[in-house]
């Protein structure tokens, strides 16, 4: 659901034999949240590294099966108990989602709203495939907005969830793979490894360092070819984009992303990717999302109400507009002109 960054580290794959080389960097795939999680970790141990992402492989594939919005589980059994009007017992990780989504939606004045599910599946995106069948119509898309669901909608007494509202339908497909992303971090970091990074399907942690050397990290071009920039990073941080190419399908010559706007009921339009970098990759990946929303137009207050300074918008007329600190880390692609540095604040 998120824009690939691709990792330009020209990874070397992991061996057999007790201790790697100090350069080498240990790779291993995942799969899980219906996107590959690509692990890399350098200067570790191969056994020490090993351990530590089946640990991490375990925990992201109870979370998939936990929070997946279309397929039978907790998720799912709540959203139905919301469909029916009725007060439900869930998961205590899905009660911390529920109020992470609330704080989310409250800071991007609504733009950024995980109660939209209804939404997605009236448009097919709430399936492995993409739609083979028209958009929905504008009579539909009325008589979903005429009911206005949203996360702020849903009250929380311990466990137990319930909501005035049963069209409110969770997905959390815009932050919960960013946090999901965190909890792998942590879980390196508790078992020693200090130098990785976590990449979701392009979505990405990094801790550390590359024996000693910068991460070298590329944005995808907002075509979804190539790369737009790269930046070099050591450190802690976290690389989320929002784009218009990932997820869509294409009706009588006209493309419709999966970036929905939740105030039309329609793909967002005027931004055609989004990336933050923040040190929270749940904020990070709400926030690329909020601001893909917001468009040209507002989304420098959404930036700062959400509490996040380094962004780079691709808008619809092809300006990359990026803030002054992350304008001096990035280096664009020389075939790509048109850079407009924007301060953070409107």
């Amino acid at each position: 659901m998120r824009a690939t960054l691709l990792l330009l580290l020209g990874l070397a794959l992991a061996a057999c034999g007790p201790q790697p080389p100090a350069d080498e960097v240990y790779r291993q795939q995942l799969f899980a949240f219906g996107t590959l999680i690509d692990i890399s970790i350098a200067g570790a141990d191969r056994a020490q590294a090993r351990d530590a992402v089946r640990a991490v492989d375990a925990l992201y594939q109870q979370q998939h099966r936990d929070w997946h919005a279309w397929q039978r589980g907790a998720l799912d059994d709540l959203n139905r108990a919301i469909a029916a009007g009725k007060p439900w017992r869930t998961d205590p990780s899905i009660v911390m989602l529920i109020r992470m989504a609330q704080d989310f939606e409250r800071r991007s004045d609504g733009l950024f709203n995980p109660a939209i599910g209804e939404l997605l599946a009236l448009w097919g995106f709430q399936q492995d495939l993409p739609p083979d069948r028209p958009p929905p119509s504008a009579k539909q898309i009325e008589a979903w907005l005429a009911h206005k669901p949203s996360t702020l909608q849903l009250h929380i007494e311990g466990e137990t969830v319930r909501s005035d509202n049963p069209h409110a339908r969770l997905d959390f497909g815009g932050f919960a793979k960013g946090y999901s992303v965190g909890r792998g971090v942590d879980l390196l970091a508790a078992r020693g490894i200090r130098n990785f990074i976590v990449n979701a399907g392009g979505d990405l942690c990094l801790r550390g360092s590359r024996s000693g050397k910068p991460w070298r990290i590329g944005v995808r071009h907002p075509s979804g070819v190539g790369t737009l920039a790269t930046l070099e990073m050591t450190g802690a941080g976290c690389v989320f984009t929002s784009g218009n190419y990932e997820r869509y399908f294409t009706w009588k010559g006209q493309r419709y992303h999966h970036i929905l706007d939740p105030r039309s009921g329609y793909p967002a339009r005027g931004a055609r990717s989004v990336t933050v970098i923040a040190d929270d990759p749940a904020l990070a990946d709400a926030a690329a999302t909020a601001l893909f929303v917001a468009g040209t137009e507002r989304w420098r207050e959404i930036a700062v109400n959400m509490g996040v300074s380094d962004v780079l918008l691709i808008g619809d007329d092809n300006i990359a507009r990026v803030t002054p600190a992350l304008a001096q880390r990035l280096v664009f692609d020389p075939d790509w002109k048109a850079v407009e540095v924007v301060p953070p604040h409107p």
